[in-house]
């Protein structure tokens, strides 16, 4: 299982739009959806990476815990789905439905939204303030696959709940790391 960190696009950078079908709804999901939310969280997710199995019970449980809050979420998957089915529109659609997603989950099929926001891996976590600029990046927590930490979701966690009370987010903050975008 290779590892691949995220970029860490710098603090402060504006939101980067999107314009991407929502494989549940097939509503078209952009960066305006989530005006009027404090803040928005952005995820690079996929099916098949073993690091985003090993948190994908959080991830469903963080929307849930976070969606009566003024907090956009949206989960999108930008692999090459010729060469990973399971990345494919039907295999997110299936995975949003097992975990019970509460937010939509798009498909970035052209990569556009990957490369604009530097996506490296899966999973990789965005989190903007009410303006729309970046106040953190990186990992959901310590855990990983095989390390035997728990999953808690904890630092981004903490992002969140900063954002959501008007509070700076703390700077120092760890790559997430995952398996790398599959690029077509």
């Amino acid at each position: 299982m290779a590892a691949t960190e995220s970029t860490m696009l710098g603090l402060g950078t504006p939101a980067p739009d999107f314009r991407l079908p929502d494989v549940v709804s097939g509503q078209t999901i952009r960066l305006e959806t989530f005006t009027g939310k404090k803040g928005l969280l952005v995820m690079f997710i996929c099916r098949h990476c073993p690091y985003v199995k090993h948190i994908k019970d959080e991830l469903s449980r963080m929307g849930k815990d976070y969606a009566a809050k003024p907090l956009g979420i949206v989960a999108i998957s930008s692999n090459d789905a010729v060469q990973y089915p399971d990345d494919a529109p039907d295999g997110l659609r299936a995975m949003a439905k097992e975990l019970d997603l509460t937010y939509p989950y798009c498909y970035d099929e052209t990569q556009e939204a990957a490369r604009a926001y530097q996506a490296a891996c899966t999973p990789d976590f965005y989190l903007f303030d009410e303006i729309r600029h970046l106040v953190y990046r990186g990992q959901l927590d310590d855990s990983r696959p095989g390390n035997g930490i728990p999953v808690t979701g904890a630092d981004l966690r903490a992002a969140i709940d900063a954002v959501l009370a008007g509070r700076p987010v703390h700077p120092r903050q760890k790559p997430s790391i995952g398996c790398n975008i599959k690029w077509k």
